[in-house]
């Protein structure tokens, strides 16, 4: 018996089928995305951090974003997999609340840095001179643990209110890892202020900042539209490429998963959706602003040819 009165000490996972001749398959998958995630976010973290070509402001939210990336990965896949190794798929009672307590702080302070990013590209197009003073590296430090820190606080109000449910006998979460969504499928009480407290959030995290960098992006079009070199606007619109891709996939899923109400929930569908923002994103991340990105594929092959004379 648990603080909150739930009859249960430990959650089943059944992961993303239910089939046991799938569970190869979907484990042989998500760890080699785990993989790619993991090396191509670090490849972007350590250049970032030693390259002096990425010395900016937005290289520094760029490398925040792979530590978020990593973590939420990290987060979620590492007991999925284990759990298709050793066949067991139970998590503890405060395994659960460990693993909630991270994924949607994490995932919170990645909504609000790309909103952040987006006004970050705004400065550096329509103010370029200013850009460095506008924002300096203090400026970027506070904007980092401002948004930690209310990401955590999100967190910490989501966590408190789905584990203050009680949890009866069914203790099996048709999910991969431990979200809110199914969590409120399974709690056997009204999870009417719940749903509410969910809603507010996705309201101020998801489509605020959504809003808050559409906006930006409207200002950047307009301040890109009134360069006059062809060159001049096609690195601009070159800059913001890779970040509108990500806000597309992530923003998306987001609110798809989370501003419905809970009669209208399909667990199957939540958990390919929430693969796709919680697995696929991060994963995606460092490929699609490596490939579209000539200043960090610049700054890889100096750092690999740095690497490789040393080594002869």
């Amino acid at each position: 018996m648990n603080t909150n009165g739930s009859s249960v000490s430990e959650f089943i996972i059944l992961g993303l089928s239910t089939q046991p001749e799938h569970e190869t398959f979907i484990f042989i998958t998500f760890l080699i995305i785990y993989i790619i995630d993991l090396i191509g976010n670090l490849i972007i973290l350590i250049l970032v951090n030693i390259d002096p070509g990425l010395k900016t402001p937005m290289y520094f939210f760029l490398g925040f974003l792979s530590f978020l990336d990593i973590c939420c990965s990290s987060a979620t896949l590492p007991k999925m997999l284990t759990g298709y190794i050793t066949k067991n798929k139970t998590i503890s009672f405060y395994g659960c609340v460990a693993q909630l307590y991270f994924f949607t702080w994490l995932t919170s302070t990645e909504l609000l840095l790309l909103a952040v990013m987006a006004y970050d590209r705004y400065i550096a197009i329509a103010h370029p001179l200013r850009y460095a003073v506008i924002i300096s590296q203090r400026v970027c430090i506070c904007v980092i643990t401002v948004i930690s820190i209310i990401g955590s606080v999100n967190s910490i109000a989501h966590t408190c209110l789905t584990f203050r449910l009680p949890y009866c006998d069914d203790n099996k979460i048709n999910h991969f890892f431990c979200e809110i969504m199914p969590l409120m499928k399974l709690a056997c009480a009204d999870t009417y202020w719940n749903e509410i407290a969910t809603v507010i959030s996705d309201v101020i995290l998801g489509m605020f900042c959504f809003l808050l960098t559409c906006t930006s992006y409207v200002f950047i079009i307009n301040t890109i539209i009134k360069i006059r070199s062809a060159e001049g606007k096609r690195k601009a619109f070159s800059t913001c490429a890779s970040h509108i891709t990500i806000v597309s996939m992530y923003y998306g899923a987001v609110i798809f998963t989370y501003v419905r109400p809970r009669s209208s929930l399909s667990l199957e569908t939540d958990k390919i959706v929430s693969a796709l923002y919680a697995v696929f994103t991060p994963t995606l991340n460092p490929i699609i602003y490596s490939l579209r990105n000539k200043e960090v594929k610049v700054a890889f092959k100096r750092i690999v040819r740095i690497i490789a004379l040393k080594l002869v």
